[in-house]
């Protein structure tokens, strides 16, 4: 099953977009290959609200924030996970408006047992005030927002739903121009599969992510960003049958169309599926499932 992405974006780089009467988006410039555009912040409600996803360190994008706030009360600023692009400007734009911080927790938060550094861009730096489990709530005047635990692209990744749109903000769990990036430890597919099909149990009308477009079809390209997943691991198996044992060798001809600057991001990802692989007993390893590690299949 092919994804249906969605690429096209109308927007003005820090200039608030009203998406619909309780949702509004500022575009942080700050495009790049893992990005898109740029980090979508959103903010929830009016005259009481959320801020959604602060973005980078980035001083025009805090700054457009600002503005875009003014005269209104922030009493929630939320965080989806933590990576360089989602949450360094939690704290600066609290510092200016206000409002309390909310997420999972620190980097790795979620996977004690990773310790240590994580993947590159992680924002080790980063602690919430107030850490949100599952199914935690938190009202405005005129909204709600309700975690959602959805590890896999990160371990403390949590999506957010707004039930008075029937609206979920996925953050980097579900994307509309790109699948996403599962790389270990603190990425684990086999907890981001699990995730994914989670969230086939709602009934959510349409996705914001926090890069690229809305998904409008949000069931329809669950199934497909899961057959996807699929599709990979039945890939992988494919090259170890041909003698491709190395993840070297399978991102070369998995990968042959991508832009050569995702392939060391794309190795990340080949290894967590062989680290599923390897777990359920697919495929194995004379060693620990790592990235120079040569793999086999039962026969």
């Amino acid at each position: 099953m092919n994804i249906p992405f969605v690429r096209e974006l109308e927007f003005e780089y820090g200039v608030v977009d009203r998406l619909s009467p309780l949702v509004r988006r500022i575009v942080a410039k700050n495009p790049s290959p893992f990005t898109y555009y740029g980090t979508g912040t959103y903010v929830i409600g009016n005259g009481e609200v959320a801020v959604i996803d602060p973005g980078p360190d980035l001083a025009s994008h805090v700054d457009a924030l600002e503005h875009a706030l003014a005269g209104e009360s922030v009493t929630h600023i939320m965080v989806t996970h933590t990576h360089r692009d989602h949450s360094p400007a939690a704290r600066l734009l609290q510092h200016r408006v206000g409002g309390m911080i909310h997420a999972f927790g620190p980097h790795g938060s979620g996977r004690p047992e990773a310790g240590g550094a994580v993947e590159e861009g992680a924002d080790h730096d980063f602690t919430p005030d107030i850490r949100l489990r599952d199914g935690d709530s938190i009202k405005g005047s005129d909204w709600t927002l309700q975690a959602v635990h959805t590890p896999g692209h990160c371990s403390n990744h949590l999506c957010y739903r707004l039930p008075e749109e029937r609206t979920l903000f996925t953050g980097d769990h579900v994307m509309g121009w790109s699948t996403t990036v599962i790389a270990p430890p603190d990425g684990d597919m086999q907890a981001y599969m699990r995730s994914l099909h989670r969230l086939l149990e709602a009934d959510d009308a349409i996705y914001w992510p926090t890069h690229g477009p809305a998904i409008r079809e949000p069931r329809s390209f669950v199934h497909a960003y899961i057959a996807h997943r699929e599709s990979r691991e039945a890939q992988i198996l494919d090259c170890i049958r041909a003698g491709e044992t190395t993840i070297e060798q399978m991102v070369k001809r998995m990968y042959a169309e991508v832009d050569p600057r995702l392939h060391p991001a794309a190795a990340r990802s080949v290894l967590s599926h062989l680290i599923h692989l390897v777990e359920t007993g697919r495929a194995s390893t004379p060693a620990v499932p790592s990235l120079d590690a040569p793999y086999t299949i039962h026969p």
